[in-house]
């Protein structure tokens, strides 16, 4: 398969640059797989479409404010948090790169100083800290790590507090995201009791969303392409009610594409493994599905791993098909847009 099989054209005023007032208005298109119907509806519909018994997988995750500045050599460059290797040492992407070199100091905040411990490609540094708290100084200073289709002023102090709590899902918990499991966006509590007065088995995983999610292929060939580990964690009790709903032939329905990354990489031997693991999964038309069996996810860019996912799902046709159909009829693209569900 060629990525070039993945694209579609988007006229970029769809590409949504802030999320409706409330979560819960975004509108869903229903996509029936085996009938290859589609049916344009709203989010707060979801309930209509599970039954009792049915499980609903959401990663409960929760985005850190990763995306700040420092100043090295007396120049101010942009910084993203990606991950903290051992206590005091982060693996970050700057930009300028060129500004950011080895055993160069960072400073951040009156609190919060760095030195260059080893460069890396790509504008990738490893930063030890001498000083301050991380990730309590990301708190202060730190913004939202929005994607960059999403256009912001830089250091826009009026969308610093919007973004932050509107670029996380209501149910996160545990810290460990540079990006929000988007799916789970259109979600409140509102939501979520609906579906659980349904009977509704509402679990959670979690997987922590990095550069592996927004990774761009730059291969000419779908099967060149590797993809960056990032770390997922399923409990045993989690494990154990997917399980009984297989059995059962209750449906699971992943929110999002990490659920489903998720899921299938601790599928073995016809059951699900619980424990916390690394992942570099890449699911594309031809994997077969072991876990989930309906999907709720965002539109997603073209020739991403992301839509190679949805269209393994879905079957590339009718996901290109429903992607058209999106366009015309005026849907709101990637992570502050509209969704769909894939039964």
């Amino acid at each position: 398969m060629r990525v070039s099989d993945f694209n579609y054209d988007l006229p970029l005023e769809l590409i949504a640059q802030r999320p409706l007032p409330r979560r819960d208005d975004s509108r869903m298109m229903v996509v029936r797989r085996r009938e290859s119907e589609i049916i344009h509806a709203r989010f707060k519909d979801l309930p209509r479409y599970l039954g009792s018994g049915d499980v609903l997988v959401l990663n409960a995750i929760k985005v850190i404010p990763a995306k700040t500045w420092g100043k090295a050599d007396g120049h101010e460059v942009e910084f993203l948090f990606l991950r903290e290797k051992q206590k005091g040492l982060w693996e970050v992407l700057c930009r300028p790169a060129k500004r950011v070199k080895d055993g160069g100091k960072i400073f951040f905040s009156p609190g919060l100083e760095g030195q260059v411990a080893e460069m890396g490609p790509r504008g990738k540094r490893l930063l030890r800290f001498l000083s301050g708290d991380v990730s309590k100084e990301l708190q202060k200073i730190g913004y939202a790590p929005l994607p960059p289709y999403i256009k912001r002023g830089k250091k826009d102090p009026g969308l610093r507090e919007f973004d932050l709590k509107r670029y996380q899902t209501v149910f996160a918990r545990r810290a460990g995201a540079i990006a929000a499991p988007t799916a789970g966006l259109h979600f409140t509590p509102e939501t979520m009791a609906s579906l659980r007065e349904k009977g509704v088995r509402i679990l959670t995983v979690n997987l922590e969303v990095g550069q592996a999610t927004f990774q761009p292929v730059e291969t000419e060939n779908v099967e060149d392409h590797r993809m960056l580990a990032e770390e997922y964690s399923i409990s045993a009790s989690a494990a154990k009610t997917i399980d009984q709903a297989r059995k059962k032939g209750r449906p699971v329905t992943a929110v999002g594409t990490t659920v489903v990354r998720a899921l299938e990489s601790a599928w073995r031997n016809g059951r699900l493994r619980s424990g916390s693991r690394s992942t570099d999964i890449f699911i594309y038309p031809g994997f077969k599905f072991q876990a989930v069996d309906r999907l709720l996810t965002n539109f997603h860019l073209p020739k991403s791993t992301l839509l190679m996912l949805v269209s393994a799902f879905g079957g590339r046709d009718l996901v290109l098909k429903a992607y058209s159909e999106a366009v015309r009829e005026r849907y709101r693209f990637f992570s502050y847009g509209d969704c769909m569900l894939m039964l």
